[in-house]
């Protein structure tokens, strides 16, 4: 059962970059903080990483915030109330702003994550203690959400924490942090799911995380409680996984477990990054066969400083910049730690820590 004392050491699942405008400096961020209920919006400069807070923010939300997703239209946004149950949709203004469109949605019981196809058809939210998942089609005017005729679905596995649909927007996977597992679907227009083959299949324990390379044939889900992370090649016509030599892959520091707690490709898809939910040096970067999808050798300097307690990391809508979830020590205290990413080799430059005054949860961003 999440509470928000859970909610603060999680991060969430569905994180949305938008193309277009390449020419922009900035972009915003959209940031989930439950222990005060709310979204937090900044304008981050794209070249320097500085955040500038949009008047009017923070945003209110419902109970306890644990995940944001933004349109492919940049017009709404969506984010799941993991304390009432529910979704709330808002409109967003050309400053970033946003407006509540009432009333909110329905979902299951605590929901912890949200997930969106690329084209802004269906929304999916992750409902941890019912173990289903609700879908819904989204009306591409307003907004609004219909849920599917056969929701909510089970998600034939237990805790569900995080989502992600595949880049070519085929497949659904979620993974189950109770039953260390990630279950697939393949879905319609309206959001009907269908199991893929194989599904769930196993991985390692405490799964609480789904990352794609950028050009969708291969899955990696960090297990929390064993200091790994497994990665799979993805059927493209079926959606079935099958497991990638060497995995599932392990991050140590000496003999110590690491508690991983998320994973992103850099857009090249020459990288790999996964956090630790510790106090210092707390991102680990490989090199990654484009080919196989096997990472390799560390990356010079690597782990890196991120802030502590990483939560989540996510790519910017530029591709050179990483943005990770410091949970602090408490449910008043976080922030975001923005990295450069080095096209040459990988390497990760600190420009950045700005506080959100909460613990975040999520990040969604909008370019």
């Amino acid at each position: 059962m999440l509470n928000r004392a859970t909610l603060s050491i999680l991060a969430l699942s569905g994180i949305l970059g938008l193309s277009g405008c390449g020419s922009s400096r900035h972009q915003f961020v959209y940031i989930t903080t439950p222990f005060n209920d709310s979204v937090t919006v900044y304008r981050v400069n794209s070249n320097t990483g500085s955040f500038s807070q949009v008047l009017g923010s923070p945003y209110p939300t419902g109970v306890s915030p644990s995940s944001i997703v933004v349109h492919p239209s940049g017009k709404f946004a969506y984010v799941a109330n993991a304390g009432d149950n529910t979704v709330s949709l808002y409109k967003i203004s050309s400053t970033g702003a946003l407006t509540e469109v009432l009333p909110r949605t329905n979902t299951g019981r605590q929901p912890s994550a949200l997930a969106m196809d690329p084209a802004g058809t269906v929304l999916f939210s992750i409902n941890n203690f019912d173990n289903n998942i609700s879908a819904f089609a989204i009306n591409a005017g307003t907004g609004a959400l219909t849920a599917a005729s056969g929701s909510p679905f089970p998600t034939r596995g237990f805790g569900p924490l995080r989502a992600a649909v595949s880049p070519a927007g085929k497949f659904l996977f979620v993974a189950n942090s109770a039953s260390a597992s990630v279950s697939g679907f393949s879905f319609d227009s309206s959001g009907n799911l269908t199991p893929v083959p194989n599904s769930p299949t196993p991985v390692g324990n405490g799964p609480n995380w789904i990352a794609f390379d950028p050009a969708g044939k291969f899955l990696y889900v960090p297990n929390q409680q064993d200091g790994t992370y497994s990665g799979f090649s993805i059927d493209a016509s079926t959606g079935s996984l099958s497991p990638l030599g060497g995995s599932p892959f392990a991050v140590t520091s000496s003999t110590t477990i690491l508690p991983l707690s998320s994973v992103v490709v850099e857009p090249s898809g020459k990288y790999i990054y996964v956090t630790a939910n510790n106090s210092s040096n707390n991102v680990y970067g490989f090199s990654l066969n484009t080919s196989s999808g096997v990472p390799g050798a560390a990356i010079a300097s690597s782990p890196f400083a991120g802030g502590s307690l990483a939560a989540f990391i996510a790519s910017d809508v530029t591709g050179k910049l990483l943005f990770v979830g410091n949970q602090g020590t408490g449910g008043t205290s976080g922030a975001i730690t923005t990295l450069r990413i080095s096209p040459a080799d990988g390497q990760l430059t600190l420009l950045t820590t700005t506080s959100t005054g909460s613990t975040p949860t999520s990040i969604a961003t909008l370019k």
